[in-house]
């Protein structure tokens, strides 16, 4: 009857020094390496904006031009 009770009482106890910390500690290790990674949609997402941002930029580029032609000066102006 004392083994039983004694078994009883280590396997928690093994289970909270061993098993648990290093269950733990490779959880979250597979979290964090699965966080680094992008998804499909948010790498066609981030491509998508590049995109966008690179038309913006041209669109800018072509607003100053025309405003260095007909207003120059513009640029110090405040």
């Amino acid at each position: 009857m004392e083994f039983e009770t004694d078994l009883l009482l280590a396997i928690p106890i093994i289970f909270m020094i061993f098993i648990a910390p290093l269950w733990l500690v490779l959880h979250y290790l597979f979290r964090a390496r699965a966080a680094k990674n992008l998804s499909k949609a948010d790498e066609e997402t981030l491509a998508d904006l590049w995109t966008l941002s690179e038309k913006l930029e041209r669109r800018i580029e072509s607003l100053e031009i025309i405003l260095d032609r007909e207003a120059p000066g513009w640029r110090n102006r405040q």
